[in-house]
């Protein structure tokens, strides 16, 4: 009996720590603490100002998490990703579930190029068409509705004489 005893108390001791290293595994959801700050952004197409109010991503924290995980996303929002110095980027869409439009920025606030209705959850590169300072990412689709294309001006502060 006392054998029994013993196989049952390690059997439970194993099932303890078995799901307890579960969940240690599971992913630790930090992102919601994240905050991002939110300001106004205008885009100045074809004589048409668009007004968005975007989160910004500035730190490499909010630049990892990006608009990870969410399902919605307003029609005049975005995200508005600053990497601080001009240079090559390149995006992915890992754990997005909204398809987007990725307007890549130069510093004076001229779209480079835009990728239109990325795929959700892809992890293929996104890459701008030379040096960038920032990228915008709006819902897909916002760019073809309101005929926003390369060489349109993006007003914000975050790009010279914004």
């Amino acid at each position: 009996m006392l054998d029994r005893s013993r196989r049952f108390f390690l059997f439970a001791a194993c099932l303890v720590l078995a799901l307890g290293g579960v969940a240690v595994a599971q992913p630790q959801r930090s992102e919601q603490r994240i905050t991002f700050p939110v300001s106004e952004l205008i885009i100045d197409s074809g004589g048409k100002r668009h007004r968005f109010n975007v989160e910004l991503a500035d730190t490499d924290e909010r630049r990892t998490l990006g608009l990870m995980y969410r399902t919605t996303m307003p029609a005049d929002a975005g995200m508005l990703f600053d990497f601080k110095v001009d240079r090559p980027v390149t995006m992915w869409m890992r754990n997005t579930r909204l398809p987007l439009d990725m307007l890549f920025i130069t510093r004076d606030g001229r779209v480079l190029n835009i990728a239109q209705r990325t795929v959700p959850f892809t992890e293929h590169s996104i890459p701008s068409d030379g040096p960038v300072r920032a990228v915008l990412e709006l819902n897909g689709g916002t760019t073809e509705r309101l005929g926003i294309k390369a060489g349109d001006r993006v007003i914000h502060p975050l790009f010279r004489g914004g």
